[in-house]
């Protein structure tokens, strides 16, 4: 049955790849030989433009690791880098942007905000159109309260009014089907173990949740008041009187102007006088590079949960690299302590952490690179958190934006037990095994015995005494201290600065400032960021697809007859999650 499954798989995957070859791969290849041929690659650029940047699509961190991502929307790096350059090209007048609607993470708000006020100070116009800030959260409208102009339709609402969060507990579920959790949490604030054990908020996942919903929160509020010129008191008011219609918005000065559209393109236009409109992707491909001149830094970057072995960025064709592999990351470290260029390290991560032993590769690299002489700079994204901040804690200085989420410094780990699950359809599955009582201990077939209990959470108290030891070593704090702040709590990037774990509020250019001065840089003096690792080429992506075939095939067929089982589905996922012996993941709120 199996081999049926691979065959049917393969004749699949065989048809898939024609289709990619016929008529993905060698149209690009195509075009990028008829280009090269002509001398042509990007269209020149206009005299007189305005960047139209879109924000509605949601956007990765950092930029897609392969070639075949030039449908993606821009990642917030690359919008920061092509905002940075139009600080100080003339051709361009100014930015029209089209405002998220639906939710957009705080870090990337303010980051974002951060480059229109640069654009703003080099004295560029912003024009902002919303057809509705239809969720509650204060977030979309953060990211464009700097603009000049903000344009909102006619019929649209202005709901934001604050911040909210859910979490879907599953204890209640695992109990009514017969299921038990035995994950195990060091220490009380490390939550993700409650969305199994619990059937609601602990005291501590309460108070920890409403913490950070209120930092991000106030941050915002602040900032908000002092693009609209408002007071912080004024701009609360008026979200706790939300939601408005257009004209309302308009009547309380949160948006300037009610109308379509091509009115506020027209507006745009108008300020610009002869300046078209150019996507800001295009600029991004035929703009003059902002770092690519003068000493050298490297740029490291990860993004997505921290695994052992390769990035999937790096391997798979079409992966939006969302995995952080640790073997990746640590030869990243390693080829950068190598380079005799290279003057500092700037380390971009956006993680919510995941295993522990990536994540202590990735410190040791790290190490190994400082030792080298390479001072390390961490700029943090939306999320650096457990695993994610595992891996900054040896760095010389880190920076965050205030709504940034890190910290989580704890470790959780264990499983959950199905048999009683698969009695209720009939489904015995029975282990059995040999050697030391403890080659038993994961099966999902029967909970730990006390011997296997004790030595869980062994592992665990030694993967956190470990964790803590690095940050204490990383921060210069004793470990006490380290104590007093970890205990798996999130922390925001602005409660984070006053605690230790941050030295600095800011995004991208602030970190790269800070690198800087890392590397005895001049303030004003051009750098070249080298990335590492480096891209692959489009030939080399091709080359790996084709090289994984069989695989690909493999992998197929396991979905299939998962697909095939939809009555054991959920417990699947709960197990799936518990995975890993040792965890250091961060259970991060999604905050709307």
């Amino acid at each position: 049955m199996k081999q049926f499954f691979v065959t049917i798989a393969g004749v699949f995957v065989g048809l898939f790849l024609f289709f990619v070859v016929a008529f993905v791969v060698l149209p690009v290849v195509l075009i990028g030989v008829l280009s090269a041929a002509q001398g042509n690659v990007e269209p020149p650029l206009r005299e007189e433009m305005v960047l139209e940047l879109d924000l509605r699509p949601g956007m990765l961190d950092q930029p897609a690791q392969n070639p075949f991502a030039f449908a993606q929307a821009p990642a917030l790096l690359d919008v920061v880098r092509a905002l940075e350059a139009a600080e100080r090209d003339e051709r361009v007048k100014g930015v029209f942007i089209r405002a998220n609607e639906t939710g957009i993470p705080a870090a990337q708000a303010e980051e974002i905000r951060d480059a229109l006020l640069g654009l703003r100070q080099a004295g560029k116009f912003v024009v902002a159109h919303s057809q509705g800030f239809d969720s509650t959260s204060v977030l979309p409208y953060l990211a464009i309260s700097a603009a000049d102009e903000i344009w909102l339709q006619q019929t649209a609402t202005f709901a934001a009014a604050g911040l909210s969060t859910e979490t879907t507990f599953l204890g209640g579920a695992i109990e009514k089907y017969d299921a038990q959790s035995q994950i195990l949490q060091i220490a009380e604030y490390k939550t993700a173990a409650n969305s199994y054990n619990q059937s609601g908020y602990t005291e501590e996942h309460r108070e920890s949740l409403t913490s950070l919903l209120s930092s991000v929160y106030g941050e915002a509020v602040r900032e908000i008041a002092a693009d609209r010129g408002l007071t912080p008191e004024e701009v609360e008011a008026l979200f706790e009187t939300a939601p408005y219609s257009a004209e309302g918005a308009a009547r309380a000065g949160l948006i300037d102007r009610v109308g379509h559209l091509d009115e506020a393109q027209e507006s745009a236009l108008t300020r610009a006088e002869n300046a078209d409109f150019t996507p800001l992707g295009e600029y991004l491909h035929a703009m003059d590079q902002p770092w690519d001149e003068g000493p050298v830094i490297a740029l490291v970057q990860g993004q997505g949960e921290i695994v052992t072995g390769e990035s999937w960025g790096e391997d798979s064709l079409f992966s939006g690299g969302d995995i952080i592999g640790s073997d990746t990351l640590a030869r990243a470290f390693n080829d950068a302590a190598e380079d005799d260029d290279v003057r500092a390290i700037l380390f971009r991560i956006d993680s919510p952490g995941g295993s522990v032993v990536a994540s202590e590769q990735i410190w040791h690299a790290a190490e190994m690179a400082k030792a080298a002489g390479k001072p390390i700079v961490v700029s943090m994204g939306p999320l650096a958190a457990s695993g994610g901040y595992y891996v900054a804690a040896p760095a010389d200085a880190i920076v965050a934006q205030p709504g940034t989420l890190t910290g989580s410094i704890g470790i959780y780990g264990g499983k959950i037990v199905l048999d009683g699950t698969l009695d209720l359809v009939g489904l015995n599955i029975e282990p059995l095994s040999v050697g030391g009582e403890f080659s038993g201990a994961y099966t999902s077939q029967r909970p730990f015995t006390d011997s296997q209990l004790a030595a869980m959470q062994a592992q665990l108290r030694d993967g956190y005494d470990t964790f803590t030891g690095h940050v204490a070593a990383g921060r210069n704090l004793t470990s006490a201290q380290v104590e007093q702040i970890a205990r798996g709590r999130v922390w925001t990037g602005a409660q984070a600065v006053e605690i230790g774990l941050v030295d600095e509020l800011g995004g991208f250019r602030t970190a790269l400032a800070a690198a800087k001065r890392e590397a005895g840089i001049d303030a004003d003096e051009n750098v070249t960021l080298r990335s590492y690792p480096a891209r692959p080429t489009f030939f080399e992506q091709v080359q790996r697809l084709f090289g994984n075939s069989g695989e690909m095939a493999e992998t197929a067929s396991v979905l299939m007859q998962i697909a095939a089982m939809p009555e054991v589905r959920a417990m699947i996922a709960a197990r799936s999650a518990s995975g890993q012996p040792a965890s250091a993941r961060a259970d991060i709120p999604a905050v709307r």
